[in-house]
């Protein structure tokens, strides 16, 4: 029960803060690159804390979390494995620069994960 409450909040959360984030910030010029390593690691860097605090963000987090209690998979490879799933059906649909500055952001999100998430580590109650 906590968790789901838990993860309705990150959700809610999350909603809120992309509606309200271009009021409060813009940016004149950005670096695609860096834009997607950074937003790869501030990324995987929340879901990490919201997976320490028995959270997620829906969707497959909640899928690779019961993976991982339930069969002892690593969270970060599975969402890893999952994330290039749906990368790679993007080829089909959009360019290969696009899809491949999403790739960088995705691995470097899912590696902040699989490095940094591992059964017996930190867990909030």
């Amino acid at each position: 029960m906590g968790f789901t409450l838990k993860t309705f909040a990150a959700v809610a959360l999350l909603a809120a803060f992309v509606h309200w984030l271009p009021l409060w910030i813009t940016f004149g010029r950005l670096s695609t690159g860096f834009v997607a390593m950074l937003g790869g690691l501030l990324m995987g860097t929340g879901m990490l804390m919201l997976f320490r605090h028995r959270a997620s963000l829906g969707g497959f987090n909640v899928l690779v979390l019961f993976a991982q209690e339930r069969f002892g998979w690593r969270a970060g490879h599975l969402q890893m494995a999952m994330d290039c799933a749906i990368v790679l059906a993007a080829f089909l649909v959009v360019g290969w620069q696009q899809v491949g500055w999403s790739v960088l952001g995705a691995v470097v999100l899912n590696l902040t994960i699989a490095i940094n998430h591992r059964p017996g580590r930190y867990m909030a109650m």
